[in-house]
């Protein structure tokens, strides 16, 4: 099929900085795709490395966006999500390593026969070509999409939020100094020029130069690409997640999932937003529940149920609205009700989820079978954290995103959502009668 051009305004006779960029990607993955899966390897085996040695400066750079982001009065959830430590680099190091070591889906064979007629049919995996990434204040995304795209054979495009500018720059200096060691093309991988929305909108326009774009982000950003676009979109979600806790848990395990869900790491958007527990245990459970999430640091905002347990116990429970139920708070609060059985938890999480992730807490098999045949969620967690949705967790490597969508990929995208497939046909002569 005929690559269509990019589109150019009237009058136009040269590139923009964007679409030159986009055309490099082209070309970069056109000799990328072909790569044996040993160079790809390599080039990773050497952004670990080059992470690794280039730590302090990495660092030091990261400093001065988080500086200017605590100047402007961002959120501290957004400055958790912008901050790289020592720590956060080597893990993101080791998940790069771990990528290597994970099979290589490019040239996977998924279905193959020999037709009556003789012809031998292959459906093999391929790249999708050049990947767009376009994702908020979290430099960590810079290193685990090149990562993925590069395992995949794809050439990746990204563009980060400007608050993490000079993070991302020095990051994406790294990458591309380090894929060029391996005998790779540099242009590979390369962050988008320009920090304002005309280079958003550029590449949300480079129909026929990028072949997919992946935002990651707020409700916001995921509604501007996938209205704006004329890019193929894999819409990656807001994590408005649940966590329910059955007439038949275990309490202890109830309380210990409920904390982790929410307050392990509460700015990402696999942490619980919401909090249902059924009413046959909510005279014993509420108490304990107010006194470990305030122990954590958490506000609930909570129902008629909630905001009487927590006058019983001393403990300010800010009353819930609608906003409530629909917040990704992404911060130390939490909204709470009390539901009179499974399946009016059921409704309340078909009524507000984000589809991303929805966790049960029960002894009951049979409640824990209902909820995960009865709930629509890219991932549902039975008697586990909904913390654990995440490439990583599942052992995919780092993750490109996770997708709440239901076309060609659902849940944490690894490798194999990262391509596309195509029939090889092999025949001796064969003509069609």
């Amino acid at each position: 099929m005929r690559r269509m051009s990019a589109p150019q305004t009237s009058g136009q006779t040269t590139d923009t900085p964007v679409v030159a960029a986009a055309r490099r990607a082209q070309t970069a993955a056109a000799a990328l795709a072909p790569a044996p899966r040993s160079t790809r390897d390599a080039a990773l085996e050497a952004i670990a490395r080059a992470l690794t040695d280039g730590t302090e400066a990495i660092v030091a750079v990261n400093a001065d966006d988080i500086a200017r982001a605590r100047a402007a009065g961002t959120p501290e959830s957004i400055v958790d999500r912008l901050t790289l430590t020592p720590e956060r680099i080597e893990r993101i190091a080791a998940d790069v390593r771990d990528v290597v070591g994970l099979p290589d889906p490019v040239g996977q064979v998924q279905r193959g026969s020999t037709l009556p007629n003789g012809l031998e049919l292959r459906q093999i995996r391929v790249p999708l070509g050049v990947v767009g990434i376009i994702y908020e204040a979290r430099p960590n995304v810079t290193v685990d999409a090149a990562a993925l795209c590069l395992k995949s054979g794809n050439a990746v495009l990204l563009r980060g939020s400007s608050s993490a500018h000079a993070s991302n720059t020095a990051l994406v200096a790294v990458l591309r100094d380090a894929v060029q060691e391996a005998g790779l093309p540099a242009d590979v991988v390369q962050l988008v020029p320009g920090e304002g929305r005309e280079s958003v909108t550029e590449l949300m326009r480079a129909r026929g130069l990028v072949d997919v774009l992946i935002p990651r982000g707020g409700a916001s950003l995921i509604r501007t690409v996938v209205e704006g676009s004329t890019v193929p979109v894999i819409e990656t979600g807001t994590g408005n997640c649940h966590v329910y806790i059955d007439e038949a848990a275990d309490l202890d395990s109830a309380l210990e999932i409920l904390v982790n869900s929410k307050a392990q790491r509460p700015s990402v958007c696999n942490a619980a937003e919401t909090v249902l527990v059924h009413a046959g245990i909510a005279d014993t459970f509420l108490p304990r529940a107010l006194d470990a999430l305030t122990a954590a640091g958490v506000t609930v905002h909570g129902d008629d149920a909630w905001q009487k347990a927590g006058e019983a116990a001393g403990t300010k429970v800010l009353p819930a609205g609608e906003q409530d139920w629909a917040e990704e708070y992404l911060s130390y609060d939490i909204a709470a009700a009390v539901v009179p059985s499974l399946d009016a938890a059921v409704e309340h999480i078909r009524t507000w989820s984000s589809g991303h992730t929805e966790a049960v807490v029960t002894r009951d098999t049979a409640a824990a079978r209902r909820f995960t045949a009865l709930v629509d969620a890219a991932a549902v967690m039975v008697n586990a954290s909904t913390r654990f949705t995440d490439g990583s967790q599942f052992g995919f490597g780092a993750e490109i995103g996770i997708s709440t969508q239901k076309l060609h990929a659902r849940g944490p995208m690894g490798l194999p959502e990262l391509t596309s497939t195509k029939y090889v046909i092999t025949g001796e002569g064969h003509v069609r009668g």
